[in-house]
């Protein structure tokens, strides 16, 4: 009896407890500035964390399980290690899905690293993360409409597409058209994004943090910081104007003999805020759609020297970089005008001006030469100019092959056409074993970068995989342009500075060194191409 009486007891207190928590909690979430915010927080976040927390235990557990006892460097380690890949990318994946927003945004990042993550988690979060976003409802839309401008879409515009062409981590775009009639797309932010950012962010952390504790060798605490970082500008569409404006801004002052074939379209201002960005509609081939392409008179290969010219001037010369270079956020039209052949030029149009990411002098400055070393086979340069990056003097060599995606013995072989990549399996498999072999030593060197120089690696590898799905290769014409811009950069800076007579003279020398050098390269490609035709 006196059993019973005390589990009654206790379970009346628990009813109390409930009810006055439960209470506790209505009256909190009922006495906020935005009750509905803070109900979806106190809804949405612990389901996600419950989440995190299984996902991020049972990828640990199946490593740490199916690994056991298993000889490092056996064939049948290296097999269970692929299968626990493949399995872990998919949970990783699905995880991303259910929890939306900058999930989705972080299997985004993991899609482009190619080479320094595992082969597996690249390939299943490029196959989904960027053409199967989450979509937003009408509903959602009109919420955010309301919030923003006071009146829903069908009020603002003469006309509003309520289902979206397009939808990313962060936003989706819808067509329009203006009162006046001009067509337009309105690029609308999910409405949950700004709610609940911070605590995705911190839930992030905890998986990354977690993960690094239980596998050193895995420390990709540097990507959660540049998210932390990057994410709340991303969030504001005030600053993708800016953005979008300033970037052709730059072209026009400090690129003007690409500035007419480099594009960013026009924004709406009076029609756009934080969380909704309407600008002028861009109609063309998105820049991997290699058969739409050549459908509007444009060669592939002429797309891929715009492309690299293009982020080679920003990276070098205007030290403000879009970080975002991936295919659906570059569109290809006709410019008007035609190349010698009679085929059309290109224009690149730059979409998503989102992240952008700014050099200081001395880091454009050592990150152009270290280029230009790479491009020309300087090992004593290559070695200065990544030591200056903050790659010390023990990883250096594997810094210049993480930026060609080259051995060491290959970055610094004198021949014309030393960095190119062919697009094979075996090239493919060669570079998936280097990364493997000298995984622990790659997560160090990431340590030590700054995270702006690692917002270029990722740029880097967002035009690599163009110029592969472009060429099925890496091309030898667009190492040239990399290697021209970076020498005229290096250059530039070496002018701007005040100097004697003498410095002027070694200067002076060193432009025609590079020009002479340049000059024998470009020779030795059109060999190249020659000798190609004549044995098709």
């Amino acid at each position: 009896m006196a059993a019973r009486s005390l589990w009654r007891s206790r379970a009346r207190l628990l009813v109390v407890g409930s009810a006055v928590c439960g209470g506790s909690g209505a009256a909190f979430i009922a006495s906020s500035e935005d009750p509905s915010k803070t109900l979806k927080l106190c809804t949405n976040i612990p389901v996600r964390l419950f989440r995190n927390t299984v996902t991020a235990a049972s990828i640990a557990f199946d490593y740490e399980y199916s690994l056991s006892g298993l000889a490092e460097g056996s064939n049948e380690r290296a097999k269970v290690k692929h299968e626990v890949h493949l399995r872990s990318a998919q949970k990783l994946q699905e995880l991303c899905f259910k929890n939306g927003g900058i999930y989705i945004k972080l299997g985004q990042h993991i899609g482009q690293l190619d080479y320094l993550v595992p082969e597996e988690y690249v390939h299943t979060m490029r196959q989904s993360m960027l053409n199967k976003c989450p979509v937003s409802s009408y509903e959602q839309v009109c919420e955010v409409f309301k919030k923003e401008v006071g009146e829903t879409p069908d009020k603002v515009f003469a006309e509003f597409d309520p289902v979206p062409i397009a939808s990313a981590s962060l936003a989706q775009v819808h067509i329009a058209r203006t009162h006046t009639g001009e067509k337009v797309a309105v690029k609308v932010q999910h409405s949950h994004l700004t709610d609940t950012a911070a605590a995705d962010t911190a839930a992030v952390g905890v998986i990354v943090n977690t993960l690094h504790r239980i596998f050193p060798s895995f420390d990709y605490r540097w990507l959660l910081d540049e998210m932390s970082e990057s994410l709340p500008k991303e969030l504001d569409f005030m600053v993708e104007a800016k953005n979008n404006e300033k970037c052709l801004d730059n072209f026009r002052k400090l690129s003007p003999h690409i500035a007419e074939y480099v594009y960013a379209p026009t924004i709406y201002w009076n029609l756009s805020s934080s969380k909704l960005l309407t600008m002028e509609f861009m109609d063309g081939a998105q820049v991997n759609d290699v058969a739409k392409l050549k459908k509007l008179g444009i060669q592939p290969y002429e797309v891929s020297k715009l492309v690299s010219q293009t982020f080679a001037e920003m990276m070098f010369k205007h030290g403000f970089v879009h970080c975002d270079p991936h295919a659906a956020n570059l569109i290809v039209r006709p410019s008007g005008k035609r190349n010698i052949y009679g085929k059309q030029k290109p224009q690149l149009v730059l979409l998503d001006h989102g992240l952008y990411k700014e050099l200081d002098f001395n880091t454009r400055f050592n990150y152009a030469s270290l280029w230009k070393a790479l491009v020309f086979s300087d090992a004593n340069a290559i070695k200065k100019h990544s030591e200056k990056l903050g790659a010390g003097d023990d990883l250096y060599v594997l810094f210049a092959g993480i930026l060609t995606m080259r051995p060491w013995k290959q970055v610094i072989d004198t021949s014309v056409d030393h960095l190119v990549i062919q697009g094979t399996k075996e090239d493919r498999s060669e570079l998936q074993m280097y990364a493997s072999q000298y995984f622990p030593q790659i997560s160090e060197l990431l340590r030590r970068l700054p995270r702006v120089i690692l917002l270029m690696l990722k740029t880097n590898d967002c035009l690599r995989s163009v110029n592969n799905e472009l060429l099925q290769g890496s091309s030898l014409e667009s190492f040239l342009i990399i290697g021209k811009v970076s020498s005229e950069a290096v250059l530039e800076a070496k002018w701007s500075e005040k100097k004697s007579l003498v410095k002027w003279l070694n200067v002076w020398l060193e432009g025609l060194s590079v020009e002479a050098r340049l000059w024998v390269m470009q020779f030795a490609l059109w060999v190249l191409q020659v000798r190609k035709a004549l044995t098709l």
